[in-house]
């Protein structure tokens, strides 16, 4: 359980982001967790100079999706890529094989290709969890995800 504000975090130690351009890949599987998310980081990604025609949403029906959306949105030559999913815990084992194969597909995506994807999935054990990391108690977890990927834009072209 987190015990932070995943939306707190020091403005003055986040890049400038006019320069950039990112792409956000969206589930729509519990779209009003999803959609929350997708608010947050792009929020933070306008907060700091990114101007909304460099900021490229695409959706995916699943989270399981997320790693085909985010290896062809690397391909649209943008600086980072966030994907934004939420997967609850239900009663059979699914939640185990699609929590562990998109961690592991985004892994992948890193090792495999320059431009940085972040994991902006959420896995909790039930709804509530997920409303409160979302723009809810905990903050949100969008937020979080857009100071890492101008973060991570930044380390990608200064590197």
């Amino acid at each position: 359980m987190a015990t932070t504000d995943l939306s707190a975090y020091d403005k003055a130690s986040i890049p400038n982001g006019e320069q950039f351009r990112f792409g956000i890949v969206v589930s729509e599987w519990n779209e009003d967790i999803t959609q929350g998310l997708l608010e947050g980081a792009k929020s933070t990604l306008l907060e700091h100079g990114v101007s909304p025609e460099n900021i490229a949403v695409w959706d995916v029906p699943g989270s399981y999706d997320l790693i085909y959306g985010c290896k062809k949105m690397q391909n649209q030559r943008v600086d980072a890529v966030i994907a934004i999913g939420s997967v609850i815990q239900g009663e059979t084992k699914h939640f185990d094989f699609v929590c562990e194969a998109v961690a592991q597909g985004i892994k992948d995506l890193n090792v495999i290709d320059e431009t940085p994807v972040i994991f902006c999935v959420l896995t909790d054990n039930n709804k509530q969890q997920s409303i409160d990391r979302s723009g809810g108690k905990h903050g949100n977890k969008g937020v979080e995800a857009g100071v890492a990927a101008l973060k991570m834009a930044a380390l990608r072209h200064n590197a």
